[in-house]
């Protein structure tokens, strides 16, 4: 069991998870099944991880929830079967991931290749408010690794889901 099988098994136990510095501080209505308890513990700092807010105040339980909501969304109303449903959600993860982690850069130079503007090859600002400068021929690169970024901090919470 993974410790996003543990986190989902606590879940369904009735069991809410908290974090206190780096303990975890659990409550339930009712004493939970051992086997239960026992992953929590086994598990414990990769969900302590989970449950720790990152830059963007989401932790990896949020997350979880984000995808789990977009995959039964797109599954259950789009018709989708599973597979394609969680592949759906993952690429709405990505999208919301990016959202979340806006890059800003100076207007002054391309923030992918580092040269300045000319009068053939401008600077355009990326983004709605927080804006990454880029030359045109720039930003299919910069997208591309973006999007790397934002598949790289998603699959390890995700790849279990």
């Amino acid at each position: 069991m993974s410790a996003l099988e543990a986190l989902r098994a606590a879940g369904a136990a009735g069991i809410k998870l908290v974090l206190d510095g780096d303990d975890l501080v659990l409550t339930a209505a009712k004493a939970p099944p051992d086997t239960v308890l026992s992953e929590l513990s086994r598990h414990k700092p990769e969900i302590v991880s989970l449950l720790r807010p990152g830059r963007d105040d989401w932790s990896g339980a949020d997350w979880l929830a984000f995808f789990d909501e977009r995959a039964g969304i797109v599954e259950y109303d789009g018709g989708l079967q599973r597979a394609a449903a969680e592949a759906r959600a993952f690429e709405c993860c990505v999208v919301e991931w990016l959202d979340r982690n806006p890059v800003r850069s100076s207007p002054d130079c391309c923030l992918h290749c580092g040269g300045s503007e000319s009068a053939i090859d401008p600077l355009l600002p990326y983004g709605t408010t927080d804006h990454a400068w880029l030359h045109s021929r720039c930003w299919e690169a910069w997208h591309a690794n973006r999007n790397a970024q934002a598949v790289a901090f998603l699959s390890p919470i995700l790849r279990a889901a």
